[in-house]
């Protein structure tokens, strides 16, 4: 995807309302000058997650409510869509009483592996923005974009187009809050949902929280709550005037510091690198659907060159390849290889992607869109090559450490294959 498009993704406008609503009005800044300045921290909730995902495995139930969940005496709901929803589903609810209170709906068992393979391409787009993601779950996640401002401008310009990439990418939606911690974050992605973004200023955290239900702040559970309205707090504004002493006094001293910082807006905590990835990868959904097999092979060079940075800057290396192909249905594959030996080297990579490629039967099949990932990766001291008597290393490995320092140093594209030069070379 260019920057062209995804500047046009990010091209939210918006003005702060006092409760940190962004509305239709002003332009953001690109570099990140506006209100949100200092809102460095994204969290990021997908709607209705597994249910949609089922809505895009089976289109004919795409105009009828949707759950996800078993279907014995004793099956829960897993999932709701918000039609669902509306008519009084959430999840955790017995699966007879959701059936009476929606019997029109559509119901699937639950598909952990569909619902893993589309959180891991939406963490592919989040992890493409920063690398400093925390994922909560399948389909929430924290990010810190601090260091992606200059290149993506500011955080909610950042935030719209993830939202962009996410809808045209994955046909998902998903809602963002965007603020200067993880809990004001979190609470506005809570308030912009269904497929919403909202920013809360600084400035205008007090006029966000006040209003809210105590009920509203983590760490308050039924029993909490009910002490907070013995003592005439009822809502967040009560609780952050309410002396803080006195709170510790009530619930204890951990958690009353807690909640008597919440209750103002501080949430000292940060956004937490995930630990090693068990599989790397990256996508590229085509302008226009492709079937040029020439096209699709350098395409699949140019992803498992990321894919190799990606791995050499982790430190770690991966034995099985795999390539999805996307047809313009929207139909997807994918097919996979396991390597005698683990690897980082993005020419080893491409050459098995390209094969799998040529194997599947679509190579003059209109594809919407291709990915490359490496799976089973491990710490790269830990993965042993072992040269077979008389042979050589090929020294890729050490040619591809050279371009990653020109990268690091002068920016994407100053260093490429020359299949790559030369494609863009057309281009021009």
């Amino acid at each position: 995807m260019s920057r062209r498009q995804l500047e046009r993704g990010a091209a939210l406008r918006g003005m702060v309302s006092p409760d940190g609503i962004v509305p239709l009005g002003v332009d953001f800044p690109e570099d990140g000058s506006g209100p949100d300045s200092d809102c460095h921290i994204l969290h990021l909730d997908m709607d209705a997650f597994f249910a949609s995902v089922e809505q895009l495995r089976h289109p004919e139930a795409r105009d009828r409510p949707v759950i996800v969940g078993g279907t014995g005496p004793r099956s829960v709901v897993s999932s709701a869509d918000y039609l669902a929803r509306a008519k009084g589903v959430h999840s955790a609810m017995p699966m007879a009483r959701a059936l009476r209170l929606c019997p029109e709906a559509a119901v699937f068992p639950p598909d952990g592996a569909a619902y893993r393979q589309a959180s891991e391409a939406v963490m592919d787009i989040l992890r493409s923005v920063t690398p400093v993601v925390q994922p909560l779950s399948l389909d929430e996640a924290f990010l810190d974009v601090s260091g992606a401002r200059r290149r993506l401008g500011g955080p909610v310009r950042i935030a719209a187009m993830i939202r962009e990439r996410v809808r045209s990418e994955q046909r998902l939606t998903c809602s963002v809050g965007v603020a200067a911690n993880r809990f004001t974050a979190k609470l506005g992605s809570t308030h912009c949902k269904p497929d919403g973004l909202l920013l809360v200023p600084t400035a205008n955290v007090r006029g966000f929280l006040d209003p809210l239900p105590v009920g509203a702040l983590p760490g308050v559970g039924d029993r909490t709550e009910q002490t907070l309205v013995r003592l005439g707090l009822r809502t967040v504004g009560q609780l952050a005037r309410y002396e803080p002493d006195m709170l510790r006094m009530e619930l204890g001293n951990k958690a009353g510091s807690r909640l008597a910082a919440l209750a103002r807006g501080v949430d000292e905590s940060v956004v937490v690198q995930e630990t090693a990835d068990k599989s790397v990868g990256a996508e590229e959904t085509f302008d226009e659907d492709v079937a040029d097999p020439d096209v699709v092979d350098r395409e699949l060079l140019r992803l498992a060159e990321k894919v190799g940075r990606r791995l050499r800057a982790s430190g770690q290396v991966g034995r099985t390849v795999s390539v999805k192909l996307r047809r313009a249905d929207f139909s997807t594959i994918t097919r996979s290889r396991t390597l005698a030996e683990s690897t980082d080297v993005a020419r080893e990579i491409s050459a098995v992607a390209r094969e799998l490629y040529a194997a599947s039967g679509l190579r003059r099949t209109p594809l919407r869109l291709i990915g490359v990932r490496v799976e089973g990766v491990t710490p790269e001291e830990q993965a042993h090559r072992q040269l077979a008597l008389g042979e050589e290393d090929s020294g890729w490995r050490d040619v591809e450490r050279v371009m990653d320092r020109v990268t690091a140093r002068f920016g994407p594209g100053a260093i490429q294959s020359a299949v790559l030069a030369k494609r863009d070379e057309n281009d021009v």
